[in-house]
């Protein structure tokens, strides 16, 4: 059996104007750690035998980390767009909507569809690219959508609410 995989579909390049902002305090703190890291990197380069160096070997593996980090951010960012207005029509599920679901089960759900770079599970922000975010989009208030999950079982969910935090698009 192959190891192999289709590579995955590019997430999509939307971002919210709080997201875009985590990002850029995100990367400019690791450019002050990554000086850090490099001051503590040739301070133990000085030891001597790096072979046997662990606070070397350590620093060079948090540096390999900060810099695939920092290359990630700075590839990402320029093609992100900020998202700063709700769609022209806020009675539909679109990028940056909060959408309350009842679950078949009665069990209530909160999510707000975010980009994949600001995904926060914990507090409720999904990927526009998930499953359940895809099958949101575009629906209405009451719909009742059908969500794959694991071993090929659905899931209803109906939704209940829908709201956006960004100001009305005046022109769409």
């Amino acid at each position: 059996m192959s190891r192999w995989r289709a590579p995955q579909p590019p997430a999509t390049p939307c971002i919210t104007s709080a997201g875009y902002r985590a990002l850029e305090i995100e990367l400019k703190s690791l450019w002050q750690r990554r000086a850090e890291v490099v001051r503590h990197l040739a301070a133990a380069a000085a030891e001597g035998d790096r072979s046997e160096n662990a606070e070397y070997q350590y620093r060079k593996k948090e540096l390999r980390g900060i810099d695939g980090r920092l290359g990630y951010l700075q590839r990402r960012m320029p093609t992100l767009k900020i998202v700063t207005s709700a769609p022209a029509d806020p009675a539909r599920v679109f990028f940056g909507a909060t959408v309350e679901l009842l679950s078949a089960l009665g069990a209530p759900l909160v999510y707000r569809l975010v980009g994949s770079d600001e995904i926060d599970a914990a507090g409720g922000d999904i990927s526009v690219d998930s499953p359940l975010a895809r099958a949101l989009l575009g629906q209405v208030l009451a719909a009742e959508i059908l969500v794959p999950g694991l071993a090929g079982a659905m899931t209803a969910y109906r939704i209940e609410a829908i709201r956006y935090e960004l100001a009305p698009h005046a022109n769409h």
